[in-house]
Parts: C-alpha cells; sequence; structure tokens
C-alpha cells in the first residue's frame, strides 16, 4: 500500500493505519533536509518502522526522526510510543495536561499556540479541551497551499470526539474546536484525523450548529 498522501511543496505526509482501532499514523517529512515529525506512534512498531522506511525516498537528506508527538493519551494512540522511542531515540512532545498519563516521558509539553521548528517547516499545536484533558491538534501551514491540521481524536468528520455524554467536557469541546479551528482556518484546510477518512473544514462547517445542538 502507497502510504504517500500528500507530496507539499517543502513536504510529504505519509499515512498508515494500524490495530483493529483503526489508527492513524501520520509521518511529515522535510524534502530538504530529511527531518521528519510523526504524529501518535499507535500500536505496531514493525509497521511504524515500515512508514519511516517509505518516507526515506522523499528527500536526498538523511531522513532524521527529530519528534514523536501525541495528540493525546488515550492507550490506543501511544501503543508503540515506548519502543519506537526506544529504536530511534527521538524526542517526543504531548499537551501538558496529557504528558504525565504518558507511558514515556515527554520531552516537549506543549500549550495552545506553542511553535515546532523543524528544519524545513513548523507545526502549531492547538489545545482542544474536553475528549482528554490535554488534547491538542498539530497544525501544518503550507506556504504553497491549504493548511493541514492533524486533529487527533478532537474531530473527525461528522462530529467532534467522544466525551462521554458529559456534558461539560461537550461543551468545552465544541466551543474549542469552533473558536479554535474553524474560527481560524478557512475552508479548504485539511482535516487529518486521529481514525478514518480525512475531510475538510468546509465539508464540515454547516454541521457546527447541529452537533452543538444534538450534543455529541
Amino acid at each position: 500500500m502507497d502510504t504517500l498522501i500528500h507530496s507539499l511543496r517543502d513536504i510529504t505526509i505519509r499515512r498508515i493505519s494500524v490495530s483493529e482501532m483503526d489508527n492513524n499514523v501520520y509521518l511529515l517529512t522535510a524534502k530538504e533536509s530529511g527531518a521528519q515529525l510523526l504524529i501518535d506512534a499507535a500500536d505496531n512498531l514493525p509497521a511504524i518502522q515500515g512508514l519511516l522506511a517509505d518516507a526515506a525516498e522523499d528527500t536526498a537528506a538523511t531522513p532524521k526522526l527529530a519528534l514523536i508527538a501525541t495528540t493525546h493519551q488515550h492507550w490506543d494512540h501511544v501503543r508503540a510510543l515506548p519502543a519506537l522511542v526506544e529504536a530511534t531515540g527521538a524526542r517526543t512532545a504531548a499537551g501538558k495536561d496529557d504528558a504525565p498519563e504518558l507511558p514515556v516521558p515527554v520531552d516537549v509539553l506543549l500549550d495552545h499556540g506553542d511553535v515546532g521548528n523543524f528544519d524545513g517547516f513548523d507545526v502549531t499545536a492547538v489545545h482542544l479541551r474536553g475528549h482528554t484533558p490535554g488534547s491538542v491538534a498539530l497544525v501544518y501551514q503550507d506556504p504553497a497551499g491549504p493548511a493541514h491540521i492533524f486533529s487527533g481524536d478532537s474531530l473527525f468528520p461528522g462530529g467532534v470526539g467522544n466525551t462521554q455524554k458529559d456534558p461539560g467536557r461537550f461543551n468545552q469541546l465544541i466551543t474549542d474546536v469552533s473558536e479554535r479551528l474553524f474560527g481560524v482556518y478557512p475552508d479548504d484546510t485539511v482535516v487529518h484525523p486521529g481514525h478514518g477518512k480525512p475531510t475538510t473544514l468546509g465539508a464540515e462547517r454547516p454541521h457546527l450548529a447541529e452537533w452543538r445542538a444534538r450534543g455529541w
């Protein structure tokens, strides 16, 4: 299966789906420098190592996994994290309110608006409270095209993430998603969720009021 989903001006984006829960693992590779960001080291270390091997063809430089970012603390998104850290020596990042629950020490504690500078691209953290206290989306703003949001389990095609029927958590999440994603980024922005297929903000925007009214 071809793991390449976007070849942009400065980076490539590759994706695999792993585990019985259809977890998406994303890899961003800078074409010029080979610097890499992996998002959500879910189950299946060999598959993730295969993803890293695939990306070697995306750069003339030597690929280097600079950071493993975790969108949120849930077990299905971190099952391969300890083994991947051990295998690669890469640094780790997560939202500061979820970091204590991760199975490895977290090197970079992410706050809302923090920008990660890689050799050839930047990624911005967006704190989306509700699915978990420290959930973050990671946003790559392509200088030559639409933005790409890696939304974890906070935004999917058809709705926001699971808040266990807790009205307070749901209201927090729908508000954060509305203000911090839909209120900031345009309709052509691509959304890459933690499970399942991608969407765009434009495809989902007409349904925001409906989601809020239904309460999930």
